[in-house]
């Protein structure tokens, strides 16, 4: 362990991760905090409906989103190394004209389906119209450049600072709606304007960190030109966009098929279950955020970044382990005292789900390795294997066993997802003497 942290490159792994996690932390606490307001406040049909409405714009989102960040960090940070600022501005460029093509055809799509889609997902017509202005928010919520160009630039301290704008701003609007009984209509307002600024800010961060450093014109949004100038540059963007859809539809899709099989008071328990368990999976997906840049500094045939990727997994799978125990030990009593009785029953599913908390966490590197290998593919077709045998047992399993066959179809599709990643990443390990350094889209 000693000689882990002598390598500068894990060291700033933990650092980066810890700018995040002082932010998270405050994060997850306001987080509770809002959704116990809500939760307190209305019943569990209205609570289940808010999650529903938030569920589904967040869904159409990811499922239409590219993965732009990953993109600037995929081939901006090299550019980025080797002071190759035309060839930034051309990935800078390609993402932002791709979150505003996605975010347009996103938005219109989410609300042209809602009609058809709203009565399966248990909304009341009532509430429709809500559900409605709610998805104006999907453009901002497609939008990854800004988190990307920030990681590249090794910001991550203005990235935690951003991550706390909006669970504040949604924790006072919640308690305000709580205080001043505003019902359902106070609550999904103050989920909106929360998510809205907290989106801006971000691009406010970008700009002016783009400014600092000199790089004009690099927001001028483009497709076929930047594109053509970038090898495997469609290639990337289009792989990532259906891994990161299927993914979408395993997490925030979750709520939306526990709301169709079971009903929206039923996607408001398995909801604060999901809520505690991405809270305890939060040192993951902190390191996740700050291996991967990292990792785009080294060249992929040396032992480097594979070894940087076992120390990193170790050390969250260990962290995974005493999360789950945790999460055992205080789970109930915690559930009990921030939402109220009629919520207990999450904790059965997060006994369960617990299990799954250790091996998503150990397994976070397995998709940032197979991308610097340029195994996209196989990162794509692992998680989409995953999601559909997930998808598939979710509803299967929610008719048979309810709540309880919810939390163990997420358990199964957690272990299978990793198991379909760490198969083709052993094979590119294997074959890292094939791979090109700060040239990841012309290897194959």
């Amino acid at each position: 362990m000693k000689h882990w942290f002598s390598d500068g490159s894990f060291r700033t792994i933990l650092r980066n991760a810890s700018y995040l996690g002082s932010s998270n932390v405050v994060s997850a606490l306001l987080g509770l905090l809002a959704l116990a307001c809500a939760g307190r406040a209305m019943s569990p049909a209205l609570f289940g409906t808010l999650v529903v409405v938030q569920a589904y714009a967040k869904s159409v989102s990811d499922f239409a989103k590219f993965q732009t960040w990953q993109f600037v960090v995929q081939f901006g940070t090299p550019a980025l190394e080797r002071k190759d600022l035309a060839r930034f501005r051309d990935v800078t460029g390609l993402s932002f004209g791709l979150d505003l093509a996605s975010g347009a055809v996103a938005v219109v799509g989410g609300m042209a389906l809602l009609p058809l889609l709203g009565h399966a997902v248990g909304l009341k017509p009532e509430d429709f119209w809500w559900a409605l202005a709610y998805c104006t928010l999907i453009p901002t919520m497609t939008a990854a450049t800004p988190t990307g160009i920030l990681r590249s630039i090794d910001r991550f301290d203005l990235i935690a600072v951003q991550q706390a704008v909006t669970p504040f701003l949604r924790a006072v609007g919640s308690v305000l709606a709580y205080l001043f009984h505003l019902g359902f209509p106070g609550f999904i307002a103050t989920w909106y304007i929360s998510s809205l600024v907290g989106d801006m800010c971000l691009w406010v961060f970008a700009v002016r960190e783009l400014r600092r450093q000199n790089i004009e014109h690099a927001l001028r949004p483009g497709l076929l030109a930047p594109a053509r100038r970038i090898k495997g540059a469609w290639d990337f963007v289009w792989t990532t966009n259906f891994a990161h859809s299927i993914w979408s539809a395993r997490n925030a899709g979750s709520n939306v098929l526990v709301g169709i099989v079971l009903g929206p008071a039923a996607a408001g328990v398995f909801k604060v279950a999901l809520t505690f368990f991405d809270a305890a999976g939060t040192p993951a997906s902190l390191m996740q955020k700050s291996f991967y840049p990292e990792i785009m500094r080294l060249d992929p045939s040396s032992t480097r970044p594979w070894k940087l990727g076992i120390r990193s997994a170790a050390l969250a799978g260990g962290l995974g382990v005493l999360v789950a125990l945790l999460v055992i030990l205080v789970g109930k009593p915690l559930i009990g005292s921030v939402f109220g009785a009629k919520y207990l029953e999450a904790y059965s599913l997060l006994q369960v789900m617990s299990a799954a908390l250790v091996v998503s966490m150990a397994g976070f590197p397995l998709e940032s390795l197979l991308y610097i290998a340029s195994r996209q593919r196989a990162a794509l077709v692992a998680q989409a294997l995953a999601a559909l045998t997930y998808a598939g047992l979710l509803v299967g399993l929610s008719h048979l066993m309810g709540l309880m066959g919810a939390a163990i179809a997420y358990f199964i599709g957690t272990c299978l997802e990793a198991l379909f990643s760490l198969i083709p990443t052993v094979a590119a390990y294997r074959q890292r003497h094939t791979l090109s350094f700060h040239a990841p889209e012309e290897a194959r």
